[in-house]
């Protein structure tokens, strides 16, 4: 029979769920402020109204932004970026991952295999030593030099091994003794057990090359082959319109705010992660709870 809750223990948990909900409204108001103002009119944002609803409510600057040929190109190499980043990211991490998290008796050094990649995550050869590798490899201006600096995350590496390491032995044993290898184990029997942990690894992997922008700026000579996030990077300093030449855009410009330009292309830029994540969400908790048991 269930015991029924003391009061101490209500109050305790009624806490935790009140200041949980202030801490996740205290977080969504600034995304709730940027979708206000890409909503009002310029006069309304000039004069300071725009909080946390619409005021004057129009749609001019996401037409606007539909229409600009930048920030639709520097989208589709995002989308590009993460599809190629992700698909490159999850292979490698997959297949340095199985190995490491075998015992040393099974893999000869295994312990310094291991720590050769903890120190690439501590120390870095530096930014100057990088670009010249990128630029000796011809591979400035092009998708790769957004991919390839960054195509084995150690960081994911290890939460894949600690949850590698955490799958029962006999299940790996018994694959093998029914005359499996490595790769018919590794893709078989470890990777369907390991959709959690997956799924968190890929969720990181989808906003780390979403959201970074830096790559972007020092890799690309041209603006032209900026991926979104270094886009609007750029426009949130600086918001540059003098390259447009269509007078329908100049005429639908003069009637917008600065601010409302940047906010409707930032919101835009959030949507994609936000639809992707509520379907990798149920796998999030448990894939780094299980991955963090072991060294």
């Amino acid at each position: 029979m269930i015991q029924p809750y003391s009061w101490s223990r209500k109050l305790f948990v009624g806490f935790n769920y009140t200041l949980l909900a202030v801490l996740s409204l205290i977080c969504l108001l600034p995304l709730i402020n940027v979708f206000s103002v890409s909503l009002s009119s310029a006069t309304a944002i000039e004069a300071g109204k725009v909080t946390l609803w619409p005021v004057d409510f129009t749609t001019k600057a996401y037409e606007f932004v539909a229409r600009k040929h930048e920030f639709l190109v520097s989208m589709g190499i995002s989308a590009q970026r993460v599809a190629l980043g992700v698909s490159i990211n999850m292979l490698l991490t997959l297949l340095t991952a199985y190995p490491l998290s075998k015992e040393a008796a099974n893999l000869k050094f295994r312990t310094g295999y291991a720590w050769i990649f903890v120190f690439t995550m501590l120390f870095s050869g530096g930014l100057i030593p990088s670009y010249m590798v990128v630029r000796n490899l011809h591979l400035l201006d092009s998708l790769w030099a957004l991919v390839l600096p960054g195509a084995l995350p150690i960081f994911n590496v290890i939460l894949m091994l600690n949850f590698f390491r955490g799958l029962p032995k006999e299940l790996s044993e018994s694959a093998f003794m029914d005359g499996a290898g490595h790769w018919q184990t590794l893709w078989r029997i470890i990777v369907p057990l390991s959709m959690p942990s997956i799924a968190t690894v890929t969720l990181f992997a989808i906003v780390m090359h979403w959201n970074e922008w830096f790559n972007g700026l020092i890799y690309m000579n041209d603006p032209i082959h900026y991926p979104l996030a270094s886009y609007l990077q750029t426009i949130v300093v600086r918001l540059d319109m003098s390259t447009i030449s269509d007078p329908a855009m100049i005429l639908l410009l003069s009637q917008l705010n600065d601010r409302s330009v940047r906010a409707a292309q930032i919101f835009l830029g959030m949507v994609p992660v936000l639809c992707v994540y509520p379907f990798l969400q149920r796998y999030f908790m448990s894939g780094m709870t299980l991955g963090s048991v072991k060294e």
